[in-house]
């Protein structure tokens, strides 16, 4: 059983930047998993408030329902109570159940529900998706609003009045004004997470808009970075947000718009940058080139100096 009501994890995991870890492979794709725990061994020591196991930085759309259970029992393991984990969820309806009943038994302490897999649905089915997941356990529900899962106000209205365990909303389609009629309609009734392509681009307005706390792909190769970008976002210290964004995050992105699905290539060329390589990325990912992974390697020694 999970060390938190969902009530609980819904407070516990608004109270800080939350960890995205990769997950490591071996040159024949295969999961490291002892490079994998070396890593959560790593970023224990500095503070998140949660840990995203096998999430989409930790490339859950390449992992087999195995290997995420998997995954998710080392990061159990390896926090020992220190940090909640949150698992992932998705795929279809009947395989995303599987994989939420699955992360209770793990000893995860939430669930990230992700988009239904290659299949457009209505309102009404987006919701009959989340019910299913939110009736299969008792951990709490986290949908992530992106792509072909995109939940009307009036969804998610349904769902916080049917799933008491649905605690928490993580977007990634950038609608301000939607961000802003749902927080209107919902107010604190739900955990609301910056899920954008590296979010600390949105996190200082999205603050405004009731998104208190964000993953952050960045925390696996520059934690000292990602914990102070989110402080000043927390203190709205502008001007200290706008600095970092100009002299580390633009440029960031810049290298990372340079290919398709760059935004978990970038961070595994990242922990290689640093000297803590992951591994490559599975197919259809790709690894960044030589040049571009020496233009983010003299990104990240400038911010340094």
């Amino acid at each position: 059983m999970s060390r938190y009501t969902p009530a609980a994890i819904q407070r516990a995991l608004g109270e800080g930047l939350l960890s995205f870890p990769v997950t490591h492979f071996k040159d024949d794709l295969s999961f490291d998993e002892a490079g994998y725990r070396d890593h959560l061994g790593h970023l224990a020591s500095f503070p998140a408030a949660g840990l995203f196991a096998a999430g989409g930085t930790g490339e859950f759309f390449s992992l087999t329902p195995d290997e995420v259970g998997r995954v998710v029992r080392v990061a159990v393991e390896e926090s020992a109570g220190a940090v909640p984990i949150i698992a992932p969820a998705g795929q279809g309806t009947a395989q995303a159940v599987a994989f939420a009943k699955d992360a209770e038994a793990a000893g995860a302490d939430a669930v990230l529900l992700f988009p239904p897999y290659l299949t457009e649905a209505g309102q009404d089915g987006l919701v009959a998706h989340v019910e299913a997941v939110c009736e299969a356990t008792s951990l709490g529900v986290i949908v992530y609003h992106r792509a072909n899962a995109e939940y009307s106000v009036g969804a998610v209205e349904r769902l916080a009045d049917e799933c008491p365990n649905f605690v928490g909303f993580k977007d990634g389609v950038g609608d301000i004004e939607f961000m802003t009629r749902l927080y209107a309609t919902l107010g604190e009734r739900l955990l609301y997470i910056g899920g954008l392509p590296t979010a600390e681009t949105f996190a200082l307005p999205y603050l405004q808009l009731g998104v208190t706390t964000y993953s952050s792909a960045i925390f696996n190769f520059v934690p000292e970075f990602a914990l102070a970008f989110y402080d000043a976002v927390r203190a709205g210290d502008r001007d200290e947000v706008y600095r970092r964004l100009r002299e580390f995050v633009l440029p960031y992105l810049d290298i990372r718009n340079a290919g398709k699905g760059y935004a978990v290539s970038i961070v595994k060329a990242g922990m290689t940058a640093v000297g803590r390589t992951a591994g490559p990325v599975r197919p259809p990912l790709i690894d960044l080139r030589d040049d571009e992974l020496a233009a983010l390697r003299a990104l990240i020694e400038q911010s340094a100096s």
